[in-house]
Protein backbone atom coordinates (compact mmCIF):
# COMPACT_ATOMS: atom_id res chain seq x y z
CA UNK A 1 0.00 0.00 0.00
CA UNK A 2 1.21 3.14 -1.01
CA UNK A 3 2.04 5.92 2.27
CA UNK A 4 -0.81 7.71 2.54
CA UNK A 5 -2.71 9.46 5.61
CA UNK A 6 -5.18 8.32 7.65
CA UNK A 7 -7.17 9.76 10.86
CA UNK A 8 -7.65 7.48 13.08
CA UNK A 9 -10.53 8.21 15.47
CA UNK A 10 -9.42 6.15 18.16
CA UNK A 11 -6.98 6.75 21.53
CA UNK A 12 -5.35 3.09 21.28
CA UNK A 13 -1.38 3.14 20.57
CA UNK A 14 -1.75 -0.66 18.89
CA UNK A 15 -3.99 0.98 16.72
CA UNK A 16 -1.75 3.31 15.55
CA UNK A 17 0.96 1.16 15.67
CA UNK A 18 -0.43 -1.52 13.75
CA UNK A 19 -0.95 1.42 11.01
CA UNK A 20 2.50 2.77 11.41
CA UNK A 21 3.70 -0.75 10.50
CA UNK A 22 1.60 -0.74 7.67
CA UNK A 23 3.61 2.25 6.11
CA UNK A 24 0.41 4.29 6.88
CA UNK A 25 0.91 8.12 8.01
CA UNK A 26 -1.50 7.91 11.01
CA UNK A 27 -2.88 11.10 12.71
CA UNK A 28 -4.89 10.53 16.04
CA UNK A 29 -8.13 12.61 16.28
CA UNK A 30 -9.69 11.09 19.89
CA UNK A 31 -12.94 10.80 19.54
CA UNK A 32 -16.04 12.05 21.72
CA UNK A 33 -18.22 8.87 22.22
CA UNK A 34 -20.46 6.97 25.10
CA UNK A 35 -19.20 3.65 24.93
CA UNK A 36 -21.51 2.27 27.40
CA UNK A 37 -23.35 -0.84 25.84
CA UNK A 38 -27.45 -0.75 24.91
CA UNK A 39 -29.92 -2.62 27.26
CA UNK A 40 -29.66 -6.06 25.21
CA UNK A 41 -27.26 -5.31 22.70
CA UNK A 42 -25.43 -8.00 21.54
CA UNK A 43 -21.41 -7.59 21.53
CA UNK A 44 -21.07 -7.60 17.79
CA UNK A 45 -23.86 -5.11 17.56
CA UNK A 46 -22.23 -2.90 19.96
CA UNK A 47 -19.31 -2.95 18.52
CA UNK A 48 -19.75 -1.93 14.80
CA UNK A 49 -22.11 0.80 16.34
CA UNK A 50 -19.49 2.29 17.77
CA UNK A 51 -16.49 2.26 15.35
CA UNK A 52 -19.54 3.92 12.67
CA UNK A 53 -19.99 6.47 15.94
CA UNK A 54 -16.14 7.04 16.40
CA UNK A 55 -15.95 7.24 12.39
CA UNK A 56 -18.88 9.92 12.47
CA UNK A 57 -17.40 12.06 15.03
CA UNK A 58 -14.40 12.87 12.58
CA UNK A 59 -15.00 15.85 9.94
CA UNK A 60 -13.07 15.28 7.11
CA UNK A 61 -12.91 14.54 3.59
CA UNK A 62 -9.79 12.18 4.61
CA UNK A 63 -9.66 8.88 4.93
CA UNK A 64 -10.78 8.00 8.77
CA UNK A 65 -10.54 4.43 10.53
CA UNK A 66 -12.34 4.22 13.81
CA UNK A 67 -12.59 0.78 15.74
CA UNK A 68 -14.24 -1.12 18.40
CA UNK A 69 -13.07 -4.14 20.16
CA UNK A 70 -14.48 -6.44 22.75
CA UNK A 71 -13.25 -10.02 24.39
CA UNK A 72 -16.51 -11.99 24.39
CA UNK A 73 -17.13 -15.41 27.02
CA UNK A 74 -20.07 -17.16 27.52
CA UNK A 75 -22.02 -14.52 25.30
CA UNK A 76 -20.85 -11.35 27.68
CA UNK A 77 -18.18 -8.81 26.55
CA UNK A 78 -15.92 -8.21 29.12
CA UNK A 79 -14.46 -5.01 29.43
CA UNK A 80 -11.44 -3.17 30.43
CA UNK A 81 -10.91 -4.44 34.17
CA UNK A 82 -11.65 -1.38 36.93
CA UNK A 83 -8.58 -2.94 39.04
CA UNK A 84 -6.21 -5.73 39.99
CA UNK A 85 -8.76 -7.87 41.40
CA UNK A 86 -11.25 -7.37 38.75
CA UNK A 87 -7.91 -8.47 36.33
CA UNK A 88 -7.31 -11.41 38.21
CA UNK A 89 -11.06 -12.72 38.16
CA UNK A 90 -11.14 -11.90 34.28
CA UNK A 91 -7.97 -13.98 33.83
CA UNK A 92 -9.75 -17.10 35.94
CA UNK A 93 -12.82 -17.12 33.91
CA UNK A 94 -10.95 -17.17 30.78
CA UNK A 95 -8.50 -19.85 31.99
CA UNK A 96 -8.60 -23.04 30.29
CA UNK A 97 -11.32 -21.99 28.10
CA UNK A 98 -12.68 -20.50 24.29
CA UNK A 99 -13.35 -17.19 23.88
CA UNK A 100 -14.10 -14.67 20.58
CA UNK A 101 -12.56 -11.55 20.01
CA UNK A 102 -14.71 -9.41 17.93
CA UNK A 103 -13.53 -6.09 16.40
CA UNK A 104 -16.18 -3.93 14.63
CA UNK A 105 -14.01 -1.42 12.15
CA UNK A 106 -15.17 1.89 10.38
CA UNK A 107 -13.33 3.45 7.00
CA UNK A 108 -15.06 6.51 5.67
CA UNK A 109 -13.82 8.60 3.18
CA UNK A 110 -16.48 11.48 2.10
CA UNK A 111 -19.91 9.60 1.74
CA UNK A 112 -17.81 6.14 1.09
CA UNK A 113 -18.21 3.98 3.65
CA UNK A 114 -17.27 0.30 4.83
CA UNK A 115 -18.16 -1.23 8.40
CA UNK A 116 -18.20 -4.62 9.29
CA UNK A 117 -17.19 -6.99 12.00
CA UNK A 118 -13.67 -9.13 12.45
CA UNK A 119 -14.14 -12.18 14.88
CA UNK A 120 -10.92 -14.39 16.24
CA UNK A 121 -11.54 -17.10 18.45
CA UNK A 122 -9.04 -17.70 20.93
CA UNK A 123 -7.97 -20.17 23.46
CA UNK A 124 -6.72 -19.78 27.05
CA UNK A 125 -4.22 -22.32 28.44
CA UNK A 126 -4.82 -23.52 32.18
CA UNK A 127 -3.80 -20.97 34.04
CA UNK A 128 -2.58 -21.44 37.77
CA UNK A 129 -3.68 -18.91 40.67
CA UNK A 130 0.15 -17.82 40.62
CA UNK A 131 0.64 -17.25 37.25
CA UNK A 132 -2.32 -15.06 36.61
CA UNK A 133 -0.94 -13.07 40.00
CA UNK A 134 1.94 -12.68 38.39
CA UNK A 135 0.72 -11.62 35.15
CA UNK A 136 -2.04 -9.38 36.80
CA UNK A 137 1.14 -7.85 38.86
CA UNK A 138 2.77 -6.71 35.31
CA UNK A 139 -0.26 -4.35 35.18
CA UNK A 140 -0.30 -5.25 31.94
CA UNK A 141 -4.02 -6.32 32.10
CA UNK A 142 -5.24 -2.82 33.34
CA UNK A 143 -6.04 -1.04 30.30
CA UNK A 144 -6.96 -4.11 28.29
CA UNK A 145 -10.43 -5.83 27.36
CA UNK A 146 -10.32 -9.00 28.69
CA UNK A 147 -7.26 -8.37 31.43
CA UNK A 148 -4.95 -10.06 28.23
CA UNK A 149 -3.00 -8.18 25.52
CA UNK A 150 -1.77 -10.79 23.30
CA UNK A 151 0.86 -8.45 21.93
CA UNK A 152 2.54 -8.44 24.97
CA UNK A 153 3.19 -10.67 28.40
CA UNK A 154 -0.29 -12.16 27.47
CA UNK A 155 1.09 -13.56 24.72
CA UNK A 156 1.86 -16.47 26.67
CA UNK A 157 -1.08 -17.01 28.47
CA UNK A 158 -2.44 -18.20 24.91
CA UNK A 159 -2.84 -21.93 23.33
CA UNK A 160 -4.12 -20.96 19.96
CA UNK A 161 -6.30 -19.16 18.11
CA UNK A 162 -8.45 -19.22 14.87
CA UNK A 163 -8.53 -15.98 12.91
CA UNK A 164 -6.76 -12.70 12.79
CA UNK A 165 -3.85 -12.03 15.25
CA UNK A 166 -4.24 -8.46 15.00
CA UNK A 167 -8.02 -8.69 15.22
CA UNK A 168 -6.56 -9.44 19.15
CA UNK A 169 -4.44 -6.76 19.60
CA UNK A 170 -7.78 -4.09 18.52
CA UNK A 171 -7.32 -3.60 14.60
CA UNK A 172 -7.92 -6.65 11.87
CA UNK A 173 -5.16 -5.14 9.61
CA UNK A 174 -5.78 -7.24 6.15
CA UNK A 175 -9.48 -6.41 6.73
CA UNK A 176 -9.04 -2.35 7.31
CA UNK A 177 -6.39 -2.11 4.70
CA UNK A 178 -8.61 -3.70 2.27
CA UNK A 179 -11.02 -1.49 3.41
CA UNK A 180 -8.64 2.01 3.23
CA UNK A 181 -8.20 0.37 -0.48
CA UNK A 182 -11.65 0.24 -1.72
CA UNK A 183 -12.57 3.49 -0.57
CA UNK A 184 -9.53 5.47 -1.09
CA UNK A 185 -8.49 6.95 -4.86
Amino acid sequence: MRAMRVLLASRSPRRRELLLAAGLHVEVCPPEVDEAPRDGEPAAAMVLRLAIEKASTVQSSETVVAADTAVVLDGLALGKPLDLEDAAAMLTRLSGRQHEVLTGFCVRRGRERLATVVKTEVWFRALSPPEIFGYVSTGEPLDKAGAYGIQGLGGALIDRLNGSYTNVVGLPLAEVLAAIREVSP
